[in-house]
């Protein structure tokens, strides 16, 4: 009966974003659920990518409002082969070129059916403005206080854009 209890459960897809752990780049669990109450924004990452430099606004927002808004990057080779191979060099590639100090996952997949469970729903969720693969670096999917995705911003959108801290920012 336990068996099929779980099996069941399997079968049932997450219905909020706080259903999902993470583990970080230096190995420890994260469970999205501690940040009920905040913004969340989810980004996937990588170190070689002509849009890299947005590790440094993202950094920014997070040391100005990191109270309030967390960041989370993804670290994913799925575009082009622009990521680091190893979790220790991307987590140093990060600190000494942008002194990122916001949280980084492990070296991830986000598209595909190697994506981990949390990029299949976010990019499946019920909100069909947000569905359809990450196209490429540095999307970024914007989480309201209550868990519901609110926003997607393809990887042009610059986290220092208007558009990006209206939407990220409480009023």
């Amino acid at each position: 009966m336990l068996q099929m209890l779980l099996i069941f459960t399997m079968l049932i897809p997450s219905s909020s974003v706080y259903d999902y752990s993470i583990k970080t780049i230096d190995g420890k669990e994260v469970k999205l659920s501690d940040f009920k109450g905040k913004t969340l924004v989810l980004v996937n990452t990588a170190s070689k990518c002509g849009f890299t430099k947005q590790y440094k606004d993202l950094q920014a927002l997070h040391e100005q409002h990191g109270d309030q808004l967390v960041i989370i990057g993804f670290p994913s080779d799925n575009f082009g082969g622009q990521e680091l191979d190893e979790n220790e060099d991307i987590q140093a590639f990060c600190e000494e070129n942008y002194g990122v100090t916001f949280i980084l996952s492990e070296k991830v997949d986000v598209k595909g059916d190697k994506a981990t469970p949390l990029f299949k729903y976010l990019t499946s969720a019920p909100n069909s403005d947000f569905t359809g693969d990450i196209k490429w670096n540095f999307e970024k999917f914007v989480i309201n206080p209550n868990g519901q995705l609110v926003h997607r911003f393809r990887s042009a959108v610059s986290p220092s854009d208007q558009e990006f801290l209206t939407t990220v920012l409480p009023k």
